[in-house]
């Protein structure tokens, strides 16, 4: 495919897994800002036992990655920013939607200049106080539910949000104008349902997770990748391609 690290996916960078303060690094999303992609990722020890997030960016279309210094703490916001996704708007703010990593929470919103995505002092909660939304207050839920991996992207003058709706044991999708958007009277609906293994068909995958925007998306005809993992066997373990149409 001519992408980085070959015909099979690799480690991005160099580390040591199992070690005495953290097991594994898990993705929550990356994003290009100019010439350069940032990507935010998960510290973990134990599967769903988040120690601190950080920030890497590449200035090299993923090449080679190096630590920004950004690092957050994972009990911020009641342990609600630590899986995120984001989305840069044409205001000049990317826009983060996030939740724990352990499926059993909502999501907040927060929104941080594009020029100070490596500083955390810069992230501005949205949240209700007083009888008002507004940026700057305390983080207050946007969306209750069991919030697995997220997907926030600008597509064709709409917001789009896919995630592993891990309540419903699917992927859901959602439409909004704007990220601040009501997002109980946004436009929603199911993509992809979870199903049991022997069982599966089109639109019912065992295990699944993840439901990724891939870049080339339009609303009628909405790319997602879908993530697999056969937890008992060990494999599956892949990623797979699904097209929505009429999704928009």
């Amino acid at each position: 495919s001519g992408a980085v690290g070959g015909a099979a996916a690799e480690q991005l960078w160099d580390y040591p897994h199992d070690n005495p303060t953290f097991s594994t690094v898990l993705p929550s999303d990356v994003i290009t800002i100019g010439g350069s992609m940032y990507l935010h990722v998960m510290v973990n020890k134990g599967l769903g036992n988040v120690v601190w997030t950080e920030i890497w960016r590449s200035d090299n279309s993923g090449a080679n990655w190096y630590h920004t210094g950004a690092k957050f703490d994972p009990n911020i916001d009641g342990g609600m920013f630590q899986c995120i996704t984001w989305g840069l708007g044409s205001d000049g703010y990317v826009y983060i939607y996030s939740t724990g990593f352990q499926r059993n929470k909502p999501i907040i919103l927060k929104r941080v200049r594009s020029d100070q995505i490596a500083n955390p002092a810069a992230y501005e909660p949205w949240g209700f106080r007083d009888n008002s939304w507004g940026w700057g207050k305390p983080a207050t839920p946007i969306l209750s539910g069991n919030f697995g991996e997220l997907c926030l992207r600008p597509l064709g003058g709409k917001w789009i949000l896919t995630w592993f709706n891990a309540g419903d044991y699917r992927i859901d999708g959602m439409i909004m104008n704007t990220p601040t958007d009501n997002l109980y009277t946004a436009i929603r609906q199911p993509l992809i349902y979870g199903g049991a293994w022997g069982q599966e068909n089109d639109n019912h995958v065992a295990q699944l997770y993840g439901g990724y925007i891939i870049p080339g998306s339009t609303l009628s005809d909405l790319h997602l990748s879908v993530s697999q993992w056969n937890t008992d066997a060990g494999w599956p373990y892949r990623a797979m391609q699904f097209r929505v149409r009429g999704f928009g």
